[in-house]
């Protein structure tokens, strides 16, 4: 077995204290089925990829999901640990924040409803969907090998109709994770959606958000004078809309080159300290306006509750929640985090968790045994390419077991090299 296969087999051993034993055994099976299973990922279908000496009864499996004796929370607790001790040294935590539909079909699905499909939908026409909406959590992570950050998702919370908002979702997990590193400042960053956590009891935590283009926004309000009764001024005078702002013509612009998804961009920037009392009220927020020089962009509007922060640091960290979405592709498109057919209990928001744990743990691996070696085939169409992709990192994975669960005990007789190197490629881009 190769020191690469090793490492992965330690992974889900790590997380071994979440589980009892049985539950144990039966996750480390579970995870490494579901890397290795082509096509769709229903639990049938990756049973099969486990070991048949020592695969236990396919009804074990449902159990595991549905009723099992083991925590979410115990398990993201962890994974924060590994991911944050292995790939993270600096004190202050980039997070993303948003959430996503997992479409399911079936009358009777324990927590989905009928949500908002955010890909179909258009300004135009809104559609809707059966399915989970998930709030995720992410880690933002600057691979070795450069370009567009890696979204590690790091906590996932179900949101329920007629439940906790997303909203009151979102808090509850930064609040668990700062209560995981206590030494640890977090700058958060999600879409509009969310501009309102940065009213919310954060503990060391920054928000940086889109503003509404039509926003209410007041000038700081001057001290009170001496000796003036009354209580003071919670606002100062209005202010224009930021799209009023941006179209002044007294307006400074500073030309800056920013990184935007890891290319290198020029934009111009205008940045004010002031009040958008309906949201924050008391607090002040830096409003950061993102203009592209040659206009072929609309306008930027973003803002954050980091008053040290400098307008580039607020439109480079807003650009790097992309990551966020390609998490969420990437879990759908390569992992089939929707795929699982599990209805009660709690097994569809385990079952859609797990999907995202696991690309965490794919990326783990292979960020730390890989680094910034080329792990993938050129290909005579794609000569630029220089950085892996999440199905180039899992295609890697999958090679590195399948050659140690075929070849380990295998005939000593000499193998022909080329036939080898072709059976492992199929298997592993097999999806």
């Amino acid at each position: 077995m190769s020191a690469a296969s090793e490492l992965w087999g330690a992974l889900p051993a790590a997380f071994a204290s979440v589980f009892t034993a049985p539950s144990a055994a039966l996750f480390e099976q579970f995870v490494t089925a579901w890397v290795l299973c082509p096509g769709r990922r229903t639990v049938t279908r990756m049973i099969a990829m486990i070991d048949p000496r020592s695969r236990r009864s396919h009804d074990a499996y449902h159990r595991f999901l549905r009723c099992g004796a083991w925590s979410l929370g115990g398990l993201w607790h962890l994974m924060a640990i590994v991911l944050l001790e292995a790939f993270f040294s600096e004190e202050l935590l980039p997070l993303d924040l948003d959430d996503t539909l997992f479409h399911k079909s079936g009358r009777k699905i324990e927590g989905a409803g009928t949500f908002r499909d955010a890909i179909r939908s258009t300004g135009r026409r809104v559609v809707y969907a059966l399915g989970l909406n998930l709030v995720v959590l992410t880690v933002r992570l600057r691979a070795p090998w450069g370009g567009e950050p890696l979204g590690l998702p790091i906590n996932v919370r179900l949101y329920r109709k007629g439940g906790p908002t997303h909203l009151d979702l979102a808090q509850e997990m930064l609040g668990e994770v700062a209560k995981w590193f206590p030494l640890r400042r977090f700058a958060l960053a999600a879409d509009g959606a969310y501009a309102s956590l940065a009213a919310r009891p954060l503990v060391r935590t920054s928000v940086t958000s889109r503003m509404r283009r039509d926003a209410a926004l007041f000038d700081l309000p001057a001290p009170r004078p001496r000796g003036r009764r009354g209580r003071p001024r919670k606002k100062g005078r209005r202010l224009p809309s930021p799209t009023k702002i941006a179209a002044g013509r007294h307006v400074r612009w500073k030309t800056v080159t920013l990184e935007e998804r890891g290319r290198s961009v020029v934009r111009q920037l205008f940045a004010q300290r002031l009040l958008w009392y309906q949201v924050c009220r008391d607090q002040p927020v830096l409003l950061v306006i993102v203009r592209d020089p040659a206009r072929k962009q609309p306008d930027d509007y973003f803002f954050t509750t980091d008053l040290a922060a400098t307008p580039e640091w607020v439109a480079e960290h807003y650009a790097g929640r992309w990551s966020i979405e390609d998490t969420f592709r990437n879990v759908k498109q390569f992992l089939g985090g929707e795929d699982p057919q599990t209805w009660k209990g709690r097994g569809p928001e385990r079952a859609a968790a797990l999907s995202f744990w696991i690309y965490s743990a794919v990326w783990a691996w292979y960020v730390g045994t890989q680094k910034d070696r080329t792990t993938w085939n050129f290909r005579p169409w794609y000569p630029t390419k220089s950085a892996p992709s999440f199905l180039d990192a899992i295609a890697c994975l999958r090679k590195h077991i399948w050659r140690s669960r075929i070849f380990v005990a295998s005939d000593p007789a000499p193998l022909n090299r080329k036939k080898a190197a072709f059976l492992l490629d199929a298997l592993a881009m097999a999806a």
